[in-house]
């Protein structure tokens, strides 16, 4: 095993530092800190990069901190622990600005600085995890590459991570559990099985328990079909397989971005891509004349129509993106798309910048998809006004951006 003494330089996406060997080489080391000298032992070595991992630090940045967490290192939930939250947010900033140039290929993108979450810690209301195989439930241990059972989680909300605690699961096909918590408090269980056959259960909890089915709709087994989520004064339904942020604070914040992106006066027709439960839907309905969305799953469907049936400006189709897009016959004022961690679909991109609409938001929540698909917007004529990180997710590499893109 090789050891280097590296000069860490700057930041990478995934929560590395990087420091470089003495042919040039990028050296991507984790728990490492731009500032910092540090003793590194080699784990991968390729032609063109190396990875490694901090045996001592030589020289330490003052944002070093102790992590909390005692999994912390070995559980790959968080990566950012080792570092202050100041640090943490001048890191993501750092690796937006990056990814945008290097991936989207646009030079000095017009970032500003990250909104930090309120709370740092005990903020997700949404976690997923893994079987290990012996009975137990815990995450992916890049170190160790296994999931490995923990026994506390730092950025769990308190009551959630209660109910993990008590969980008591003897399902041999079971592939992923999600448990989520509602603004009332409520609790549910989501289970992802090999098997679509519904498992017999028991519990001794309060907890609503759901299915999730191959197609990401999902079939109730005990109590409430979905959990209710308030958001700046606007409860929403949210069934188990549909997708809501995890940080409801922050998600507020999201909200008012890209309201203020959007800049609505009343007269704007409105394009919503991906709009699954209707979040954003509902509050960019409340300043637009109209607007029409477009999602293809089917429970996500059926929550937005119940989340926004006392708004009458606001046509819902139900389908790919790419088979609705070719079918509408309007030019929209404004076009809105949050496509999720992979990004715009390959057969979707085309009829969306065929639109040719004068004003695009894009909010992501994948660093690499967004820039992907930011080189493919600027390349169909677009500027980049202005760029909006959200910490919605303390304690990790992830970051959420939303884009504002206008026709040169």
């Amino acid at each position: 095993m090789d050891i280097l003494d590296l000069e860490i330089t700057g930041f990478a996406y995934g929560g590395a530092g990087i420091g470089r060997d003495n042919t040039g080489r990028p050296v991507f080391v984790q728990g490492a800190i731009p500032g910092e000298r540090v003793r590194t032992a080699v784990t991968i070595e390729k032609p063109r990069y190396l990875h490694a991992r901090v045996v001592e630090v030589l020289e330490a940045s003052p944002s070093r901190c102790e992590p909390p967490c005692p999994h912390y290192g070995v559980c790959s939930g968080c990566h950012y622990q080792h570092m202050d939250y100041a640090e943490q947010l001048r890191a993501k900033h750092a690796v937006v600005v990056d990814q945008l140039w290097r991936i989207g290929g646009v030079k000095d993108a017009p970032v500003l600085p990250v909104i930090p979450s309120p709370e740092p810690w005990a903020y997700a209301n949404d976690v997923t995890f893994s079987p290990t195989g012996d009975g137990r439930l815990g995450f992916w241990s890049a170190p160790e590459q296994r999931v490995i059972a923990i026994d506390t989680c730092l950025v769990i909300e308190p009551p959630l991570l209660a109910l993990y605690q008590d969980v008591d699961l003897d399902l041999a096909e079971l592939r992923r559990l999600t448990l989520r918590r509602g603004t009332d408090e409520e609790m549910l269980a989501a289970l992802e099985v090999e098997d679509i056959e519904a498992p017999e259960l028991e519990v001794d909890f309060p907890v609503s328990i759901s299915i999730i089915l191959p197609d990401g709709t999902a079939a109730s087994l005990i109590g409430d079909p979905y959990l209710l989520q308030e958001v700046a004064g606007r409860v929403f339904r949210v069934s188990p397989g549909c997708f809501f942020h995890p940080n409801i604070p922050v998600t507020e914040l999201l909200v008012e971005t890209v309201l203020r992106f959007a800049a609505l006066g009343g007269q704007e027709k409105v394009l919503e891509l991906y709009s699954g439960v209707g979040l954003l839907t509902a509050f960019l309905a409340q300043g637009a004349q109209e607007i029409t969305a477009v999602e293809a799953n089917d429970d996500a469907v059926a929550d937005l129509a119940a989340n926004l049936d006392n708004l009458e400006n606001v046509s819902l189709y139900h389908g790919l993106v790419e088979d609705v897009l070719p079918a509408l016959d309007f030019r929209p004022d404004l076009l809105v798309l949050e496509p999720g961690a992979y990004g715009v679909a390959r057969d979707a991109i085309e009829p969306i910048l065929a639109l040719s609409t004068p004003r695009v938001i894009y909010i992501g929540s994948e660093l690499a998809s967004l820039s992907r698909d930011s080189r493919v917007i600027s390349q169909a004529g677009y500027r980049l006004i202005e760029v909006q990180p959200l910490d919605m997710r303390p304690q990790t590499y992830l970051v959420d951006v939303v884009c504002l893109w206008e026709k040169e």
